[in-house]
């Protein structure tokens, strides 16, 4: 039971009233040296600058503004790096007593990503006390952790990461995890999705490592460059395949849903289950459009997404223009309607186009096979994935239409598996069926026949 794509509805031209916006308190400035890490040479954008910390002033500006943008009444602030801890405990205690100044009624929440190395006692109970949703980074069991997650100086870091979850198991705070998926930990599918169940993680999120690096980079400027410039890029080896990928989604869709529906949640098999009922999916690379999810740097600075961290989309210092007056530009509308417009053919005649809308445009640096530019580098996982979780779909989302829990795909699944089908009764002169040779009546006439 796909959705039937209605263009004229789905697509929403009126500006958002409620939008995201990750902070980056600290920039581009982490305690880590992870390899595949898009971030830390944004840097660059900044010349000389070193002293990547946001301002008091810039903190409050951004709190009242953002706070008096959203006609809704939650309000989350997103909190992201770099490493936000690097900011201090001070700084978000201030956080915290500005969101109360101008929360005018509005109830308003925090999400708070790290990677967990430098979580103490002190964190623990900040996050306890304000109800803060922690985020953790951890690529999966030790191995698959540091292959790629290591400090400046080279040493590892999951012990110090599996300390930090240890003290919110201990100061009850709510966490989920953020794992990347390189060309490294793919190869773990099954081992990765057990390890985070058993280290408590409800929610899982897995994100795809694709990143074009330039073949002509001078040394001062981005290495890691947007689909905009492709002609003289290239994968980065540490990204992951789109081969590889999909199998991952695969495996991890099998062990999940034959036990863990409702009881452990992995985004997006939460996003495919949304577009395939025609909800929204709450994750921006399965929207049809986009825009709504921007970043702020340490400055002020404001540009359209987190992973489009480049000059060609900046929109502005709200030091200098409102953040609401941004968020509405026309350049970030453009943006944002752009997701859609600019599918190729061959991606709107797609019949999995309902559920992934052509992915982030950050991947989409292929060629389709007319050799038309937008296809998403990850478009063959994706397929894969799609086609390999149709059937579960279409059963969960009847579940849904009849007001029945989801997780009774997992019933239906052991029924389905367990049924033994009774094989059509041979002739009597007929060869019996066992392979002994002999005529049926003279050998398993009489038996039970199963396959």
């Amino acid at each position: 039971m796909k959705p039937t794509l209605l263009f004229s509805d789905a697509l929403k031209l009126k500006r958002p009233n409620a939008f995201h916006v990750m902070l980056k308190p600290a920039g581009p400035s982490c305690n880590l040296n992870c390899t595949y890490c898009y971030y830390l040479e944004k840097s660059r954008l900044y010349g000389s600058e070193r002293d990547f910390r946001m301002t008091e002033e810039i903190l409050e500006r951004f709190t009242r503004q953002f706070i008096e943008a959203h006609d809704v009444p939650v309000v989350t602030f997103t909190w992201q790096g770099g490493e936000p801890t690097l900011m201090g405990l001070e700084f978000f205690k201030n956080a915290i007593e500005l969101q109360n100044k101008y929360s005018s009624g509005k109830r308003i929440e925090n999400a708070f990503q790290t990677n967990g190395t430098r979580l103490n006692d002190d964190w623990c109970n900040f996050f306890a006390d304000n109800n803060i949703l922690v985020g953790i980074s951890i690529d999966g069991a030790e191995h698959n952790h540091d292959h790629f997650r290591r400090t400046f100086s080279g040493r590892p870091t999951f012990k110090n990461v599996m300390k930090g979850i240890d003290l919110l198991h201990r100061h009850k705070v709510e966490f989920n995890t953020l794992s990347t998926v390189n060309n490294y930990n793919v190869h773990f599918a099954s081992e990765t999705y057990k390890f985070l169940r058993q280290i408590g993680s409800g929610f899982m999120q897995f994100l795809p490592v694709v990143e074009h690096i330039d073949r002509n980079n001078s040394g001062s400027e981005l290495k890691l460059i947007a689909p905009i410039h492709s002609k003289d890029a290239k994968v980065t080896g540490w990204s992951v395949s789109a081969e590889d990928y999909g199998d991952f989604l695969v495996t991890i869709f099998d062990e999940w849903v034959r036990r863990d529906v409702a009881r452990y949640f992995v985004q997006i098999f939460d996003a495919t289950l949304a577009n395939y009922v025609a909800e929204n999916p709450g994750l921006c690379v399965f929207n049809e459009t986009c825009g709504d999810a921007l970043v702020m740097e340490h400055s002020g600075d404001l540009f359209s997404c987190d992973h489009f961290v480049y000059p060609e989309y900046f929109l502005g210092n709200i030091k200098e223009t409102s953040l609401i007056d941004l968020v509405k530009s026309q350049k970030q509308f453009d943006f944002g309607i752009d997701k859609r417009n600019k599918l190729p053919r061959y991606c709107l005649q797609c019949e999995f186009r309902y559920a992934c809308h052509g992915e982030c445009p950050k991947h989409r640096f292929l060629l389709t096979p007319d050799g038309k530019s937008g296809l998403n580098y990850l478009c063959k996982a994706y397929k894969k994935f799609f086609r390999h979780v149709e059937p579960y779909m279409d059963f969960m989302a009847k579940e849904l239409k009849n007001k029945r829990p989801p997780a009774n795909v997992m019933t239906w699944i052991k029924n389905k598996e367990a049924q033994v089908v009774k094989n059509a009764m041979p002739e009597r002169n007929s060869q019996c069926p066992c392979g002994s040779g002999k005529k049926f009546k003279n050998c398993c006439a009489g038996k039970p026949l199963y396959y």
